[in-house]
């Protein structure tokens, strides 16, 4: 394997403090987007074991970086996995159950609808299908035992078909693709550029050799905050030699073990796909859920005749969460929100719901007041006895801290 320089790039610190709380912003958005993974419909393992380290010409981090940011592909298709362990208390299959019988009643929304299948990406292993042409075809495919979940992006169209269910789910995005962001992440390049985005002068960014993925030489990009308090240990990104694509994203937890998140292509190919994997047309018999409708995507009065409301913005919802701010820098950031209520009914006062809700979470107390701690093995959240809410990537102590300092 050639040399590498492990050079520690960080980006200059910005004078600016917009900028600034951007930045602690889309640091606050990694979480979110893993845990959506939040909205992933698309995930990824390695199939990827390492076979042998290509001998690659050496090169900087920023040069990585830079590559990165360059890569134009945009067609390609191939197999991508994603395990993803949080660490998430085990309900004994409680939370699915509520999921299901809320769809049967007609409160949850269709099957089809993307947002239905979030939660199954939270934990465990999935396959998917994946292809894309440019930016307005994409197709991903969710493979089930004896069914299929397929989302599929064709123009104007946005197509969410249920193969267990036989229903679909209809929506649109604008011709200036106004309401793709709200599309999950579908490949490894989806996680680096949210991590990317946010490096700042408490991140350290070294090049750590090279790997090979779905049988393509890579590098390994190395991203790891130089602060103590972190949840998150290291994130590794394969980065493809010559496209420059990532092929694997890698994410580890400071308390060691298993990655949170491992997403990665298990087969890849830059050919163009077929005009017809992105055609869709609704089964014989296959229910059709509009994203207009009452209860699917978009708000509605209820009024007959009045048209469905676009979801609330990120400053509409920051107001709705008792005014959504940030504390903190760089990978110690937290989220904090006023309830505008009373905390969890925990303890002897809250009854047998309190002692269920206490014995999944870690009881605190500080200059704040008194709380719990709910931790996953990434994400943590305090919620205190008088209803703020504190989140982040950071550990039990961190996250009092930053209550005392916030109060």
């Amino acid at each position: 394997m050639a040399p590498y320089a492990s050079d520690d790039m960080t980006t200059a610190g910005e004078a600016d403090e917009p900028r600034a709380g951007r930045r602690r912003a889309a640091r606050y958005v990694v979480p979110v987007t893993v845990m959506g993974v939040a909205a992933a419909t698309i995930g990824l393992v390695p199939a990827i074991a390492d076979s042998g380290d290509p001998d690659l010409p050496e090169i900087t981090a920023a040069q990585l970086i830079e590559k990165i940011a360059k890569s134009d592909v945009e067609q390609l298709s191939g197999t991508v996995k994603i395990t993803t362990d949080l660490g998430l208390p085990n309900l004994g299959g409680l939370e699915s159950g509520l999921a299901s019988g809320a769809v049967e009643r007609g409160e949850g929304g269709s099957p089809a609808d993307p947002s239905a299948k979030l939660t199954e990406l939270a934990s465990g292993t999935h396959t998917l299908r994946v292809a894309a042409d440019g930016p307005d075809r994409q197709k991903v495919s969710l493979l089930e035992d004896a069914a299929e979940y397929s989302l599929i992006h064709n123009g104007k169209d946005v197509w969410g078909y249920d193969s267990r269910s036989n229903e679909v789910y209809h929506g649109t995005v604008d011709e200036t693709g106004g309401d793709r962001g709200k599309q999950p992440p579908a490949t490894p390049k989806d996680f680096a550029e949210e991590i990317l985005k946010s490096v700042d002068d408490t991140t350290s960014v070294t090049v750590d050799g090279t790997a090979q993925v779905a049988g393509r030489d890579a590098y390994k990009l190395v991203v790891e905050p130089k602060q103590s308090g972190s949840t998150v240990g290291a994130i590794s990104i394969a980065v493809d030699h010559r496209t420059g694509l990532p092929l694997k994203f890698t994410l580890t937890p400071a308390s060691g073990g298993a990655a949170v998140v491992d997403v990665g292509f298990t087969r890849v190919s830059f050919d163009r796909p077929a005009a017809s994997t992105f055609d869709f047309t609704p089964p014989k018999g296959a229910k059709v859920t509009e994203d207009g409708e009452p209860g699917h995507g978009r708000e509605h009065s209820g009024k007959p005749g009045e048209a469905p409301q676009a979801p609330k913005s990120e400053e509409d919802l920051a107001k709705g969460l008792g005014g959504l701010t940030m504390l903190g820098e760089g990978w110690n950031s937290v989220a904090t929100f006023d309830t505008g209520g009373q905390g969890l009914p925990t303890g002897e006062a809250g009854g047998d719901l309190g002692g269920f809700l206490g014995s999944l979470g870690d009881q605190v107390k500080g200059e704040f007041g008194k709380g719990t701690v709910f931790s996953t093995r990434l994400v943590n959240a305090l919620i205190t006895e008088d209803g703020k809410v504190y989140v982040g990537t950071v550990t039990k102590d961190a996250l009092v801290k930053a209550a005392d300092e916030g109060k």
